[in-house]
């Protein structure tokens, strides 16, 4: 069998159909550049969220006083780049009761991390205090 010769305008491509999947090609890579940005920017920020989750369990752990020195107030400090203030705080106000024979009283202790960036973590909790002497 020979080779049969081919017609000068069917060979290759057009130069349309060149652009075309040029053009396609440049989408594919815009559209893969654009999810690797989404996705890098993800990652930052769920770094960021867990880095300000630990600086607020080190101050939770570390920066309230024990139930025996802690005293209504507020008290501040910096860890690293962190801020946090912890408030110490009556729970609901007017719930003591005159010549009750309570030894305890319900304190609410708001604990508030900001990180560099701006963002805040604030936990509140509940503890228990001594009922203090009159």
């Amino acid at each position: 069998m020979t080779a049969q010769p081919i017609d000068s305008g069917e060979a290759g491509f057009t130069l349309i159909e060149v652009l075309i999947a040029l053009a396609l090609v440049a989408v594919s890579v815009v559209a893969i550049g654009s999810l690797m940005a989404t996705n890098s920017r993800g990652v930052r920020l769920m770094e960021q969220h867990v880095a300000l989750t630990q600086a607020t369990r080190m101050v939770m752990t570390a920066a309230i006083p024990s139930r025996a020195e802690l005293r209504p107030g507020a008290v501040s400090g910096q860890t690293d780049d962190y801020r946090w203030t912890i408030d110490v705080t009556p729970l609901g106000g007017g719930w003591t009761v005159k010549d009750a024979d309570v030894l305890w009283v319900p304190e609410l202790v708001r604990v508030r991390v900001r990180s560099p960036t701006g963002a805040v973590s604030d936990i509140r909790t509940v503890r228990l205090m001594p009922r203090p002497s009159e």
